[in-house]
């Protein structure tokens, strides 16, 4: 009998379980994917509401059970899974930003000899390529051009372009990095901000400069935009106030690919009105789905992103990639990579 059981939690493409398969000859790797939600979109971990029929519930949870090993939480059985999955000792992922939610549901406590790792890396790319695509169509005039063509009015005008502009990335980790990487290809200023900058040349992290958090007023005056793309923690919950938007340049925008409690709504709806603000560029809200009666959906110096910019159909390969350089390196007793630590939830 194979020494570990793993149990695919959520839907993935034939090919994938069979790299894993092939990654862990020493386990048993169990994909039933007739009890699994199925997905409603490429890479959709979460999957189509429903149902499991009595009978098809029994089975998984018998899966359960035997799991010592789980890809994905099991989103159908939130609030149980430590006791319903007894065994497991390890839970990759799919998601980056999982440390609020293993809060919320104690698993720390209620499965203390449970390693959580996390998808970390895996979406650093789409998120960079959606800020950039921001910045880029934010000097371009993206959102002007949008609203034109839906009013059927022809008025040219003048963009300008990214070249000497600053952007202060708040979260300065893998997502950072890449968006450093890109922006410095188009002579964009990249000032990073890190919970630990010493020790790093900026240059091999492609930033202009390194500072930590205490820095940030500071650098608010400089940044032509201010890009969010830290985890939601106690220190970050509201760091983006009415002071921290009145001290960016008058027309700067923000983007926002980290969690929508990092900013004041209000205050951020409140700068927009005023035109201090000159865009949000969103894909995070404080409430998710964005409510309806919520002003930034009609506002014309907003884009609203449902919570898709990490998304991608490439998402599944990269995720199944870490899991497998995970799954040696828990047979040879190695560390492993993007371990959740469960007091700073990231």
């Amino acid at each position: 009998m194979p020494a570990e059981i793993i149990l695919i939690a959520s839907w993935l493409e034939v090919e994938h379980v069979d790299r894993m398969r092939a990654a862990a000859p020493w386990a048993d790797v169990i994909y039933e994917p007739d009890l699994l939600r199925p997905p409603r979109y490429a890479a959709d971990h979460t999957g189509e509401a429903g149902e499991r029929s009595p009978a098809d519930e029994a089975r998984w949870r018998a899966l359960l059970a035997r799991a010592t090993i789980l890809f994905d939480f099991d989103r159908t059985n939130r609030e149980a899974l430590p006791e319903l999955a007894p065994n497991v000792r390890w839970l990759q992922a799919t998601s980056s930003g999982i440390g609020q939610f293993v809060d919320r549901m104690d698993y720390a406590t209620r499965m203390p000899e449970t390693v959580f790792t996390t998808a970390s890396g895996v979406h650093a790319r789409p998120l960079a390529e959606f800020a950039f695509m921001c910045m880029l169509g934010h000097v371009r005039g993206l959102l002007p051009i949008v609203n034109a063509q839906r009013e059927k009015r022809w008025e040219r005008f003048a963009g300008s372009d990214l070249e000497g502009r600053t952007v202060v990335v708040v979260g300065y980790g893998s997502i950072g990095q890449e968006i450093g990487r890109v922006a410095s290809t188009f002579g964009v200023t990249v000032l990073g901000i890190r919970r630990r900058p010493g020790g790093t040349d900026p240059t091999s992290v492609h930033a202009d400069e390194l500072h930590g958090p205490g820095a940030l007023a500071d650098l608010l005056p400089r940044a032509d935009f201010l890009v969010l793309a830290a985890p939601h923690t106690a220190e970050t919950e509201r760091m983006i106030g009415a002071a921290e938007l009145a001290a960016l340049p008058p027309g700067a925008a923000i983007v926002n690919v980290g969690r929508g409690s990092l900013v004041d709504e209000p205050a951020l709806i409140a700068s927009l009105e005023s035109g201090h603000l000159g865009a949000a560029y969103l894909d995070v809200f404080a409430d998710e789905p964005l409510p309806l009666e919520s002003p930034l959906w009609s506002m014309p110096n907003v884009l609203v992103s449902p919570h898709s910019a990490s998304t991608s159909d490439r998402e599944n390969r990269r995720i199944t990639e870490l899991f497998c350089d995970n799954l040696r390196r828990w047979h040879e007793g190695d560390e492993l990579r993007n371990r959740l630590d469960v007091t700073r939830l990231y």
